[in-house]
């Protein structure tokens, strides 16, 4: 099993406190973001861990796991990151891949790695109350996501026109088999670079995308659902909502924070 964690952006929306440290630095607890994701990973056995930085990835270095950097951060976006890392994964183990901005319990590994589906995607199905805590309009921030009777995902990443079109919300999170490792590489390098993807073109295409053009061309993405259990860093309002939510202990009703 190896494990790459997304963490070339530079997280303007955090400043000041990415002013001089990537996001991923961040602390959430008295422990930076990236510190808590590799303590679950390792707590799993997962000791192969990658992470793909950019802005200010200097900071990044010295550590126990391997650096990998997006040269071209700040013109590109995560699947254009993701790829930096191709060299550190192989076709004979599975594939993690994380957005370095979330946080998660060791359930919400766990879940993900019992799953045997080509590609798994974490989705949160309790997401709304999250949300509601986060910001006054969850319906403006949330994605689509719609699932069939077989709990394969059939769409993510689009703008929901009701909460209807929501049955989870990907949370960042999700596994490629070992088998579909190389074919995923495959499909990404023969996708047509002069196109289109969600109003994003090639380099700065959506990780939604690029799972929804491989359901497109009849992928099995299935979905790993969860109750909570997580978080995502996306403002400084979010980190100073939890550091709240921690002292009042309310916090745990969304992610346990060990």
């Amino acid at each position: 099993m190896k494990a790459v964690v997304l963490a070339a952006g530079e997280g303007k929306r955090l400043r000041p406190l990415t002013a001089d440290q990537p996001k991923c630095l961040v602390e959430l607890g008295g422990q930076s973001l990236l510190e808590r994701q590799v303590a679950v990973l390792r707590a799993a056995g997962i000791s192969d861990i990658t992470v793909v930085g950019g802005y200010r990835a200097d900071q990044l270095e010295g550590q126990t796991w391997r650096v990998v950097r997006n040269e071209d951060y700040a013109v590109t976006n995560m699947v254009a990151t993701l790829f930096c890392a191709r060299d550190a994964w192989s076709s004979d183990a599975d594939l993690i891949v994380c957005y370095g901005d979330i946080v998660y319990e060791e359930r919400v590994l766990h879940a993900l790695l019992a799953s045997r589906a080509p590609i798994g995607v974490v989705i949160d199905r309790n997401w709304r109350a999250y949300w509601e805590r986060r910001m006054e309009d969850p319906l403006s921030d949330a994605e689509t996501l719609k699932l069939d009777k077989n709990g394969l995902i059939v769409e993510l990443g689009k703008r929901p026109q009701s909460y209807k079109d929501i049955e989870g919300q990907y949370i960042g999170l999700f596994k490629v088999r070992a088998d579909c490792v190389a074919p995923m590489e495959t499909r990404y390098d023969t996708m047509d670079h002069d196109a289109n993807y969600d109003g994003q073109d090639f380099l700065n295409m959506y990780m939604t995308s690029f799972l929804q053009n491989l359901i497109d061309l009849g992928w099995e993405v299935s979905a790993v659902p969860v109750d909570n259990g997580w978080l995502e860093t996306d403002t400084k309002a979010d980190l100073d909502l939890y550091q709240a939510m921690l002292l009042d202990g309310s916090l745990a009703r969304f992610c346990r924070l060990e």
